[in-house]
């Protein structure tokens, strides 16, 4: 099929903004929870295997599949469909955000925990239907053409947001506490809503078109009915589902290994800055090459340099002070997360049913997530059984075993 005109119509700066704000904002309370909880919950005495439990809070981001097809559908006529859910979801992530600014650090790392893990789990709940409406906008907003750029604003804006809640929040903790570290987060959150704010959904976008199919419970049945029916999505999803579970199990340690090594949290943010930036160029370079590569190729080399990144991390264990070793592995884990990571959205953005993108789109990320989260709430029992060094050689097999999916689906099916 030709390109029809908008199809090759570049997209506005100001929609590049746009995209990159709402993703930018969802990667600030994540890079919170992924970089800098693990290590304040360790300087404090906290178990490691409470640490690895952080990934439960990542279950409304799994679990979103199961309203998606109502976001779809509900829409408010003054703010436009995206709007009316993009805006009071981040705004009441800036709430909860605020809430926590204002509480002390020791009571929160302490007898409050529960407290703080029922707020990010409220945090999380908010963001991950937010990515539902964001999503679907991406698709609306970007002719197909550009669909690839809007995956690299996707994981880029992501990694930014979390490089400054992360990195950034580790290097100036020590300094400014806990209190003003995070009311400066807060902030940063509230400014992301400025973009989606100008945006005016209703004159730029013309209605959604509603499915005709009613808006009862089986809607959700109904809905990803056509997706599961594809031939071999079983498969593919099993791929999507196994394909970033040695990162899952690997990644969670890293940060408490070297907590454990004397890591300091200013070291630690500055370590989290650097690789988060490489992680960044890895995932652009990936957008770059993946168009070379083709599918297949993509997924089965990125795939095999994150696991083999992975595995190389066991010899940091004892090595904490060879800061070129932990540097130089660190930044490998990391490209290689971002090259494996915009090859895998890309792939599943491929599997998307022309007017269904968003709703299709969450079921696979769900997957992705499904077995990531409790692969990874286990990790630090696993790292306490098995040695950190067993924990991420484990972590490399499991990638490599994953390839194994990959290969046999296009053996079989191939690509549409």
């Amino acid at each position: 099929m030709s390109p029809t005109p908008a199809d090759l119509r570049r997209p506005a700066g100001a929609t590049l903004v746009l995209l990159a704000s709402l993703y930018c904002a969802q990667g600030l309370p994540s890079g919170l929870i992924a970089h800098a909880l693990p290590v304040l919950l360790r300087q404090h005495g906290v178990d490691l295997a409470i640490i690895g439990l952080l990934k439960l809070l990542a279950l409304p981001w799994l679990l979103k599949v199961l309203w998606a097809p109502w976001v779809d559908r509900l829409s408010s006529r003054r703010l436009g469909h995206h709007r009316g859910w993009i805006l009071p979801l981040q705004g009441a992530v800036v709430a909860i955000l605020l809430i926590l600014a204002l509480l002390s650090p020791d009571s929160l790392f302490g007898a409050h925990l529960p407290l703080l893990l029922g707020l990010l789990v409220l945090v999380n709940l908010a963001a991950a239907t937010q990515d539902i409406a964001t999503d679907g906008l991406t698709v609306r907003l970007l002719p197909e053409r550009w669909r690839g750029l809007g995956n690299s604003l996707q994981v880029g804006g992501y990694k930014v947001g979390m490089i400054v809640s992360g990195s950034g929040l580790l290097l100036v903790i020590d300094r400014v506490g806990w209190n003003l570290s995070l009311l400066a987060l807060t902030l940063l959150v509230a400014l992301m809503l400025l973009p989606v704010w100008r945006f005016a959904e209703t004159q730029q976008l013309p209605p959604a078109s509603a499915p005709a199919e009613p808006m009862g419970i089986g809607l959700l049945w109904r809905h990803y009915r056509g997706l599961l029916a594809l031939p071999g999505m079983g498969l593919w999803l099993a791929v999507v589902l196994t394909f970033k579970l040695g990162d899952a199990l690997g990644s969670p340690m890293i940060k408490p290994m070297l907590v454990d090594q004397g890591w300091s949290n200013a070291e630690l943010g500055q370590l989290t800055l650097i690789s988060s930036l490489v992680g960044i160029g890895g995932a652009l370079l990936g957008g770059l090459l993946y168009a070379r590569l083709g599918v297949l190729r993509a997924l089965l080399i990125f795939g095999t340099l994150q696991a083999l990144s992975l595995a190389a991390l066991a010899l940091l264990v004892s090595r904490g002070g060879d800061t070129i070793l932990v540097y130089a592995l660190t930044l490998s884990e990391q490209a290689a997360d971002g090259l494996s990571t915009v090859a895998l959205f890309a792939a599943m953005m491929r599997q998307c049913r022309p007017g269904h993108e968003g709703a299709d789109f969450t079921l696979q990320a769900s997957t992705q997530i499904l077995l990531g989260g409790f692969v990874g709430a286990a990790s630090g029992v696993l790292a306490k059984a098995l040695g950190y060094d067993g924990l991420f050689v484990c972590a490399g097999l499991l990638g490599l075993a994953a390839l194994l999916l990959v290969a046999r689906y296009f053996r079989r099916h191939g690509w549409r």
